[in-house]
């Protein structure tokens, strides 16, 4: 199980991301209301389009989503301005996290997510203590459902991507950053479906992880981080097992 998408891969087994449905349509309208706010036209905003494509993909009813497009272009003056910011931290045994945030009350979301860390076995670290083991990377999980996977690979490589690797039947894509929707495009031109497009962090090196009662430890940090409302995605140095999965799940 790769780089950053383990946390994603480990919910989706779990059973957990319908279980929080509720904090998906909201991390939705946060991602829209920052969008939005350089522009509420989803054809003149590229990023407003993906991430309105994005929340249509989880299911975000339409209300909701013209409801955080208000939002983010100013349209509703009483709107909460919401603002990013990144947390960087270590966990048991070695691992290390960056633990992405969307908030509009940094004070409130810093004191909640130190204290998660520190109760389950981890403690925040500085800035720069640990993102320098991470890049930032567009990352794209592409399905190639009835195309044979050489012959997709072989495809994708035109894609403008710099790595990719088979996981599971489908292909993650990295890129730069910036060249996220040049990618997502491409791909698409080609006929398969783009499931997710977003960016990461990707940890330079995993760590692999065979012990169980560490991989609880690890686990419930990740768990207990996930279910703050602030926050929008967590990304780690952490490779799983497949048999420890097996056995957590």
């Amino acid at each position: 199980m790769s780089g950053h998408s383990k946390w994603s891969s480990i919910k989706h087994k779990k059973g957990a991301a319908d279980a929080k449905r509720g904090k998906v349509f909201t991390l939705h309208a946060k991602l829209i209301a920052l969008a939005a706010r350089s522009g509420g036209d989803p054809s003149m905003n590229p990023s407003l389009r993906s991430a309105i494509d994005r929340a249509k993909g989880d299911n975000v009813p339409n209300a909701n989503i013209d409801r955080a497009v208000k939002k983010g272009s100013g349209a509703d003056k009483n709107a909460a301005a919401y603002e990013e910011i990144t947390y960087e931290g270590f966990g048991p045994d070695g691992s290390v996290f960056m633990v992405d945030c969307i908030t509009d009350n940094k004070n409130r979301t810093l004191t909640n997510v130190r204290t998660i860390w520190t109760k389950n076995g981890g403690n925040m670290g500085s800035a720069g203590t640990v993102a320098w083991k991470f890049d930032k990377k567009a990352f794209l999980l592409v399905d190639v459902a009835g195309t044979d996977a050489e012959e997709a690979e072989l495809a994708l490589m035109d894609s403008g991507a710099d790595d990719m690797a088979e996981v599971d039947g489908k292909f993650e894509l990295y890129a730069d950053p910036k060249q996220l929707t040049t990618v997502k495009n491409a791909v698409e031109a080609l006929g398969y479906k783009v499931e997710k497009d977003e960016l990461i962090w990707k940890a330079k090196e995993d760590m692999k992880v065979t012990d169980v009662a560490v991989a609880k430890k690890i686990m419930k940090l990740m768990e207990m981080i996930d279910e703050d409302d602030d926050v929008s995605q967590i990304s780690s140095n952490v490779d799983f097992d497949e048999s420890i999965l097996a056995e957590l799940g």
